[in-house]
This record gives C-alpha cells, structure tokens and sequence, in this order.
C-alpha cells in the first residue's frame, strides 16, 4: 500500500508540472513548436480519460509516471527559464483552486464524440 501512495502523490506532482506547461504554453516567449508539445501534454494529462485507467492498483498510474514526465522534461528544457518560472507561479496560484465538474463533463463529451465519430467512420465502409 505505501507504493501505490507513493504513485499517488507522484502523479499528483505530475498533473501539477502539466498545469505549468499548459501555462507555458500560453505564453508568447515560447516558441511555437514547443507550444504544440506543451498542449498536447497538458491535454493528455488533464484529460479523465487515460490509456490505463487510474483505478486500477499500480499500473494506471504508469502511464503518467512514464508519458507525461519524458514530455514535460522535454518541454521545460525547450522553453526559457523565465516563462516556466512564471508558470509555475500560476500553477501554483490555481493548484488550490477547487475543479470544475462542468468542464469534466465537457472534456468527457469531447472524447466520446471523438470515439462515436471514429466508430461512425469505421462502420460506414462495412
């Protein structure tokens, strides 16, 4: 049990260093390629769905302990000191902040959409 704590408060820390890419991301310093990076990383982070989901004990949290880290390394390293100090800054304001269940909801009416638009497509040619 104290390892699946431990990968608790890992992708906790994780989902924390998204939000600050996210507002890196935002930032007009940041080259536009790392922008891309950025948001697709703090998409997949902030997103509910995960390719392994999180209740399953210990394995649906490698996919943040592995993913998320390699590209959040890769955007903090591409992106100036200065606009990440001032991320983190926001993150840190907005990190207490309760969430939003309503855009939850909205992030989970996007993904199926997706996912019946995709079967939609696949299904059409049969």
């Amino acid at each position: 049990m104290k390892y699946v704590s431990a990968l608790r408060n890992a992708a906790k820390r994780i989902r924390h260093d998204a939000l600050t890419v996210y507002f890196a991301a935002r930032d007009p310093r940041t080259p536009w390629v790392v922008r891309l990076l950025a948001l697709a990383v703090a998409a997949y982070a902030i997103s509910p769905i995960d390719l392994i989901p999180d209740f399953i004990p210990v394995i649906g949290y490698l996919d943040d302990l592995i993913l998320l880290p390699v590209g959040i390394f890769l955007i903090i390293k591409l992106t100036p000191a200065e606009v990440i100090e001032a991320s983190r800054a926001r993150a840190a304001e907005l990190s207490g902040q309760p969430t939003s269940a309503v855009a939850a909801c909205l992030v989970i009416a996007v993904w199926i959409a997706c996912a019946a638009g995709i079967g939609y497509w696949l299904t059409r040619g049969a």
